[in-house]
């Protein structure tokens, strides 16, 4: 499945195609990219009876010591047992010091560019799902799907099956259920 344009716009539309393929395919956990936690609160509604992981920004991404979640939208996505994975990003972190303060160009960026030619959205379906799988927050070896989108809401997800960032080369991606085709 193709959205025209990428953005939030196809947020409600990703968020039941995945919920739809996690059904059909009997994949009991999602993971899902939300800064604000708006997107997880979204899919809790829709996915009730799968695991949720929700992972977000790091902590000062958004700007020094800044949290782009608030305390109450993370105390309500607890309430409805959605997990929250508040970390360093994968394909971010010490690499992008490295070129921010540097210049040139290093492994994990090349990685992270290599996923971007599916698009933003795709790239963070399988960012976030090795970050999950990292933190113990999926099982190991199993089929989940993953939600990610290019900015803010949802315009991807797919079917995933990670390894551990350690092992990054060998995650598996199965299917992609939808994803814009404007990149």
């Amino acid at each position: 499945m193709h959205w025209q344009k990428r953005g939030p716009a196809n947020t409600e539309a990703t968020l039941e195609a995945a919920v739809k393929r996690a059904r059909e395919l009997q994949i009991s956990h999602m993971v899902v990219a939300s800064n604000s936690g708006a997107t997880a609160k979204k899919l809790s509604e829709a996915a009730q009876g799968l695991s949720i992981v929700c992972v977000t920004h790091q902590v000062g991404f958004a700007g020094p010591g800044v949290d782009e979640m608030d305390a109450e939208m993370r105390a309500l996505l607890k309430e409805r047992g959605v997990k929250l994975l508040t970390t360093t990003h994968l394909l971010g972190g010490v690499d992008r010091a490295l070129r921010m303060k540097f210049q040139g160009v290093y492994p994990s960026e090349i990685v992270s560019s290599t996923l971007r030619l599916f698009g933003q959205g795709v790239k963070v379906c399988v960012e976030i799902s090795v970050m999950a799988l990292d933190a113990g927050l999926i099982p190991y070896g199993r089929e989940i799907v993953a939600i990610g989108g290019s900015g803010s809401g949802a315009d991807s997800a797919c079917v995933i099956v990670p390894a551990h960032s350690h092992k990054f080369f060998d995650t598996v991606v199965k299917e992609i259920i939808c994803m814009p085709r404007e990149k």
